[in-house]
């Protein structure tokens, strides 16, 4: 496949192309592992909570459904530019509509909605009991992962694209071919830990801060923008076949943080968001 530093500098303007490379930022791509690969987290299967810990719940509506476990210790963070820890494990739960179908949803713009997604940090070491399944949910078959670490470009629209690039380059609009160029190369959302996120839509960076703000906030007051370079991609999570998980139409779950709250460990600092077609 074509780098993303060939796609650039092949139908961008040398100085534009630079400085467009310049805000590629690491991800570790998650996929279905085989093999022999390093398995680095498993979407859906049975989580292992530490002993003591109850299992996720959104007061009023119910159980959170768990996604995915990532394990720290074999992600290559070092090769990330976020301060994710060196070892533990990540548990990912959502409130993904199977005990009232559909009717409750997670809103970064609806705080009384942030419960309906929880993340969990379980330190190297501490016991843990694998949980059964509460009452009225069904566990996602399990779907065990690998990692590699790839470039992840910005969405055209996230704020680092207006604070970093000439404003004419952005107001005259990308070559067509570089645009066709960088939508062939996308083989969608995908399952990822740091790096730019994938969106769906309009940057998911935006939704965050624009909930952060408050709803009473426009979406193109200029505190948007800044509040949104304030947070980073923690993870993200695709819809999956194997896993039987569908976000939405074809969605995908994201969870932001910001990075003194990762390097502090404020994993209940985290923000969810999910963007479907």
């Amino acid at each position: 496949m074509t780098s993303l530093h060939d796609i650039a500098r092949t139908h961008l303007p040398a100085d534009l192309a630079e400085r467009w490379l310049a805000l590629l930022r690491p991800g570790a791509q998650l996929a279905k592992a085989t093999g022999d690969d390093a398995i680095a987290g498993r979407l859906g299967g049975l989580p292992a909570l530490p002993e003591g810990e109850a299992w996720p719940v959104w007061p009023g509506h119910g159980p959170l459904s768990f996604v995915a476990g990532v394990d720290c210790s074999v992600i290559p963070g070092r090769a990330l530019d976020i301060p994710l820890p060196a070892d533990g494990s990540l548990l990912f739960f959502y409130f993904d509509g199977q005990i009232d179908a559909g009717d409750a949803y997670v809103s970064p713009g609806e705080p009384d909605t942030w419960a309906g997604a929880r993340l969990v940090y379980v330190p190297a070491g501490t016991p843990v009991t694998e949980r059964a399944v509460p009452e009225g949910l069904d566990a996602y078959p399990e779907v065990p992962l690998t990692v590699r670490v790839e470039p992840t470009a910005p969405d055209v629209w996230h704020p680092v694209m207006r604070s970093a690039l000439p404003k004419d380059a952005l107001d005259d609009g990308w070559p067509e071919d570089f645009t066709d160029a960088l939508y062939d190369h996308s083989s969608g959302s995908g399952h990822q830990i740091g790096g730019h996120a994938d969106p769906v839509q309009n940057p998911v960076e935006h939704e965050v801060a624009h909930g952060i703000l408050g709803g009473s906030v426009a979406w193109d007051d200029p505190r948007v923008a800044e509040e949104a370079e304030r947070w980073v991609l923690l993870a993200q999570f695709d819809t999956d076949d194997d896993a039987d998980m569908m976000w939405g139409d074809c969605g995908t779950l994201y969870w932001l943080i910001r990075p003194q709250d990762l390097a502090d460990r404020r994993f209940d600092r985290a923000v969810a968001t999910m963007q479907c077609c």
